[in-house]
């Protein structure tokens, strides 16, 4: 593998377990986007604010600078907006994005479960709205088991490498 996988989807979708699992399996670095927001970021959401483009622009010029130096790499990244993906991947043309699909209410389940993360329940529903469904991604339906989902993507990975020859 090597192209940078960017593990996308709403908060509670999966993203950090999967992308470990991923970068493990294809020997590539792994890197989470949660930790590049800024402190102002984190204390907005803590208090259950909802971030803007505004607030996202740092961040995501962090993350974009990030795939250029370290690439290949996975990256667990909401990239919720389409215009979101189009900026990280001007950082690297062979990006990849892997769609992780749940409802509403695995989120919530797995969000409620989870400890010490400064994202709130309550930041669900704006997460929902905001999210524009990729067109060009890896769409993976991310309500089975961590290993079947891991193996989905790599199958999907490799039709995708077959299709490009």
């Amino acid at each position: 593998m090597n192209s940078t996988l960017v593990i996308m989807g709403v908060s509670g979708s999966g993203k950090t377990t999967i992308g470990k699992l991923l970068a493990e399996r294809f020997s590539l670095r792994f890197f989470d986007g949660d930790d590049y927001h800024s402190e102002n970021n984190v204390q907005k959401m803590s208090r259950g604010e909802p971030l803007t483009d505004e607030d996202r622009e740092d961040w995501l010029a962090s993350l974009a600078e990030l795939i250029q130096l370290e690439r290949p790499i996975v990256l667990a990244c909401s990239a919720l907006k389409t215009e979101y993906r189009e900026y990280l991947s001007e950082s690297d043309f062979g990006l990849r994005f892997v769609f992780l699909d749940v409802s509403f209410e695995v989120a919530e389940n797995r969000l409620a479960s989870r400890e010490g993360h400064f994202m709130p329940i309550s930041l669900l529903d704006s997460q929902f709205e905001t999210l524009q469904r990729p067109q060009n991604a890896i769409h993976i339906l991310a309500e089975e088991p961590v290993l079947v989902i891991v193996d989905q993507v790599e199958r999907a990975l490799s039709r995708l490498a077959h299709e490009n020859k």
